[in-house]
């Protein structure tokens, strides 16, 4: 370490690490981004950015990708799953920019992740290489890696996903806690659902499934996620291969408009929905996690993405800010820790215990046990509906780097309380 700031290591350039990188070079630091992969790619489809994501992304400069790229939905219609009546609408767009600070957006995974990774310099992301293994000295972090490969660092920042290996050295094995449910995802053009606006989000809310889609690439594709119960399908991976007829089969009975999305679905994949318990501890003296590394969360808040920026622009700020030598990087990582697991923690688990059985999903089970499915009729009512805003509000309103600066038990930094709308 020199007088410039620490040497930083990030394992993983998904969209978290790639935001991460983004943010420390934004604050001058020296940062490396190690990948796996032999190219930067992200495999998926669409993805909500909360006012708390979007506010942050502004401030790395993506004004101009998301006013081109980016979808604001001016609401969100929930559907009843048999005929297509709408049940309920919640007004967003314009109303909820102005309630808080920031809009709501809907992107392609895609497309986020490569203005993401044209934040960086050339250099700084190196592609091919596979951590293996590394250890923490006196002098700072030493990473081995597959090749052969080895480089040495005064931080390493995990943001090695959901399988992450910096985490298993961190804070040992862990339990999944699986939700009994499995997801169809996938794209589906704007064209093949002509009766779908895309200026609007859905949720076609079945008796124990649901299915949501939302427009993304400027409207121009509908990404679509169907939650249905499934003990017996538990691989969790993204990028698992789903079967079109299996979609239309748990689709069956519904109305047209969903009926239209599972025929014009390109290519399916399904995931397990799995999540594990809040970790303990993130960090060492040299080390720490984030995103989903750190705190994998399922997906009914729309928050997995939009947590792993905020501890980006966070970490950024404690490294930044960081007193030289090794005792002044165990602090900055203690600082960031304590000010990121706690609001982590209640987003995670908010969205297992509330998300999931309002919404049509099962009750989280230990270990893997399948669950009973939940069931989504009451989401359809304007009350169940006002209370979800309720829950989530008070995520979109948290500024990670402002709640951070104020330092915590201030009004700013509080991860909690009513949102009035």
């Amino acid at each position: 370490m020199d007088g410039k700031g620490p040497r930083i290591a990030v394992v993983g350039a998904g969209l978290g690490g790639l935001a991460a990188a983004a943010a420390m070079r934004r604050r001058g630091l020296d940062v490396t981004v190690y990948e796996r992969a032999d190219r930067l790619r992200e495999d998926g489809v669409g993805m909500h950015l909360g006012p708390n994501g979007t506010r942050l992304l502004r401030r790395l400069g993506l004004d101009g990708f998301l006013a081109e790229h980016a979808v604001r939905p001016e609401a969100l219609e929930v559907r009843a799953f048999a005929d297509g009546r709408v049940l309920t609408r919640q007004e967003m767009g314009a109303a909820w920019e102005e309630e808080f600070g920031a809009p709501y957006l809907t992107a392609h995974r895609g497309e986020l992740h490569r203005a993401l990774a044209g934040l960086l310099p050339e250099g700084v992301v190196r592609t091919g290489k596979e951590l293996v293994a590394h250890e923490e000295t006196a002098d700072g972090v030493r990473l081995e890696f597959a090749d052969g490969d080895v480089a040495h660092a005064d931080v390493l920042i995990g943001a090695d996903g959901v399988h992450s290996l910096v985490r298993r050295s961190v804070a040992g094995g862990e339990n999944p806690v699986f939700s009994g449910n499995s997801a169809f995802r996938g794209l589906v053009d704007a064209d093949a659902v002509p009766a779908l606006s895309p200026d609007l989000m859905y949720m076609f809310a079945g008796p124990a499934a649901r299915l949501l889609c939302y427009p993304v690439s400027g409207g121009r594709q509908f990404t679509y996620v169907a939650v249905v119960p499934d003990p017996d399908w538990t691989e969790e991976s993204w990028t698992s291969a789903g079967r079109r007829e299996d979609l239309a089969a748990a689709l069956a009975g519904w109305t047209p408009e969903a009926l239209s999305v599972a025929a014009g679905a390109g290519e399916v994949r399904r995931w397990a929905l799995y999540d594990r318990e809040p970790l303990e501890r993130w960090s060492t003296a040299r080390t720490t996690l984030l995103g989903d590394a750190a705190h994998p969360m399922l997906p009914h808040h729309g928050q997995g993405a939009n947590q792993a920026f905020e501890d980006g622009m966070a970490l950024a700020l404690c490294l930044a800010e960081a007193e030289p030598g090794r005792a002044g990087v165990a602090a900055a990582l203690r600082r960031y820790e304590d000010s990121r697991r706690p609001h982590t923690a209640k987003v995670q688990l908010g969205s297992r215990d509330s998300g999931s059985l309002r919404l049509g999903g099962g009750r989280p089970q230990r270990g893997g046990a399948p669950g009973a499915a939940g069931s989504a009729g009451n989401s359809g009512t304007p009350g169940a509906l006002s209370r979800m805003v309720q829950d989530v509000g008070w995520i979109q309103r948290h500024d990670a780097e402002a709640a951070l600066a104020a330092g915590p038990g201030t009004r700013a930094a509080a991860t909690g309380g009513d949102i009035g709308g």
